[in-house]
């Protein structure tokens, strides 16, 4: 009986191993698809072919429960996407999607996602308020970070309506900041407010 239970234990242990293993796999996999489609975003290329898009399983493999270091480009944008349309509805969490690849590899941003979310935390003026708010960037709802992960995949794949109309700044309904007076707005959605600047004004 002992025996039996022993086994068992290491066969579970063995199967938990695998699937462990094949999830890890399946990351890194995710995780150097999304670098080539964030580059083809920067080099303004054509939409990827089928087999080049993340798939729902892979992108949900990268950072499953929003605790990993924000050190790729999925999680970088899915974790954008969850802190600055929290409580939105989907399309907020789209346009907010929306104006990070808007501002990829633009002139005055950096060429990556990771860069974008975290541009201007050396000057503790970052452009993402949540992350320079000092609170910690671990996710609290799963069910939404779920939701986040996969409209940050479709955007990825260039299969995401830009429901901002090319903008690359906006801020919550709710607060009226003064940079607003040389920018104009091109979209609004439940929660945000959109605009694009004149290009001699970009910052």
């Amino acid at each position: 009986m002992r025996l039996s239970l022993l086994l068992s234990g290491v066969a579970l242990a063995l199967f938990a191993g695998s699937v462990a293993a094949a999830d890890s796999q399946k990351a890194a996999v995710a995780e150097d698809k999304a670098q080539v489609l964030e580059e083809k975003v920067v080099q303004d290329a054509p939409p990827p072919k089928k087999q080049e898009t993340l798939t729902p399983t892979e992108v949900q493999a990268v950072d499953p429960v929003g605790q990993a270091p924000m050190d790729d480009s999925i999680t970088c944008l899915a974790r954008t996407i969850y802190w600055e349309a929290k409580g939105a509805d989907e399309r907020d969490m789209s346009a907010v999607a929306s104006v990070v690849l808007n501002r990829l590899g633009h002139e005055g941003f950096p060429d990556s996602i990771c860069g974008v979310v975290k541009q201007g935390v050396e000057s503790k003026s970052c452009q993402f308020s949540w992350w320079c708010d000092g609170r910690p960037d671990q996710v609290e709802e799963t069910d939404r970070y779920t939701v986040a992960k996969e409209i940050a995949r479709k955007a990825l794949n260039q299969q995401l309506k830009d429901p901002t109309g090319g903008a690359l700044y906006f801020h919550d309904r709710s607060v009226k900041p003064d940079w607003i007076k040389a920018y104009r707005r091109t979209a609004q959605t439940t929660h945000f407010l959109f605009y694009k600047p004149n290009p001699a004004l970009a910052r």
